[in-house]
């Protein structure tokens, strides 16, 4: 309730009304409520600061995903998060063009399912790489083929599976890739009007760019929305959070193949001598029997070591590592 005016208050009031001190008019236009317009058919369901966390949670899952699709492509990827917006999803599919890469992931125990969209130019460069190349897209653009489908749908279901770490902080998620859609029309798995959070992210495979949409439909999150907050998030974060991230890098170093080789010596024969060898032939070394061997990984000198046998193979026992310094 407003403050009771005085009578002597409401004869000072009423004095300069009429001296023409004060404009009721004027009086009546400051104290008129501010009005909004409202879109009913755009309601704003994702604030500010659930698209800064869902920003902050991706953040983590770009650094993640950078990491392993450069082990996938063996070629150096880099991904940035460039923003984040609510729209609803007939805005989201209207924009998307055909060819497109769609992949639809189930998130349970969250409701219905998440969408990750990839440019048409990084597929396939990604397939084009995976195949051999250097990595470089279409001069024209065309349909996928089932070949390539099967390429990319690797490649996403790697992407889908590492949203369970950054997600963790929020609920434990089990992301399943159900299935590739490159025909956005066969891609409505929500109702247009609903309203979903898009997530950019910029990918850049060597020299080629493109971009990442995760389409986030509201009522996927509408069960973990208060947790969609900066402050619930940085308060449950996890103390060893750096460390999990070199653990995971880790992991994925382990996974590499890398070529070892042991030399046993090194001699020089002319073409002549090497297109005449026959079976008995003697190839005299640099090396004696009883010297150490060289172990290369890849074209680097680590190891020494002494030949032996294990089992039906021929082993090595490493006697020592041979450091950078030396």
């Amino acid at each position: 309730m407003g403050d009771v005016l005085s009578q002597s208050e409401i004869d000072q009031l009423l004095n300069a009304l009429s001296s023409g001190e004060l404009d009721a008019d004027e009086i009546k236009e400051n104290n008129e409520p501010q009005a909004k317009n409202y879109d009913f058919t755009r309601p704003a369901k994702f604030s500010k600061e659930h698209l800064r966390t869902l920003e902050i949670i991706f953040e983590h899952y770009a650094r993640l995903l950078a990491t392993e699709l450069s082990v996938h492509m063996r070629k150096t990827v880099q991904i940035e998060v460039m923003n984040s917006e609510a729209v609803t999803y007939s805005e989201f599919s209207n924009a998307l063009s055909n060819p497109v890469i769609l992949g639809i992931v189930d998130v349970t125990p969250l409701r219905g399912n998440i969408i990750l969209e990839i440019a048409s130019n990084i597929g396939y460069a990604v397939v084009d790489r995976m195949l051999g190349g250097f990595g470089l897209p279409l001069a024209r653009v065309r349909d996928f083929s089932e070949i390539e489908i099967n390429i990319i749908e690797r490649i996403v279901t790697t992407a889908a599976e590492l949203l369970v770490e950054p997600w963790r902080t929020v609920i434990e998620i089990s992301p399943v890739l159900e299935k590739i859609e490159t025909n956005c029309q066969f891609a409505q798995i929500i109702s247009p009007t609903e309203m979903t959070a898009i997530i950019t992210m910029n990918v850049k495979l060597g020299e080629v760019e493109g971009l990442m949409n995760v389409c986030i439909p509201f009522t996927a999150v509408e069960e973990v929305m208060d947790k969609l907050n900066t402050k619930y998030w940085y308060s449950n974060r996890q103390e060893d959070d750096e460390n999990s991230y070199h653990e995971s890098i880790e992991r994925l170093i382990s996974k590499s193949h890398i070529p070892i080789k042991a030399v046993l010596g090194r001699s020089h024969i002319s073409v002549l001598d090497f297109a005449h060898l026959q079976l008995g032939d003697i190839i005299k070394l640099d090396a004696k029997v009883n010297d150490e061997l060289s172990v290369y990984v890849g074209n680097i000198k680590k190891f020494t070591a002494l030949p032996g046998a294990s089992g039906d193979n021929y082993a090595v026992r490493v006697t020592s590592i041979f450091r950078e310094e030396q």
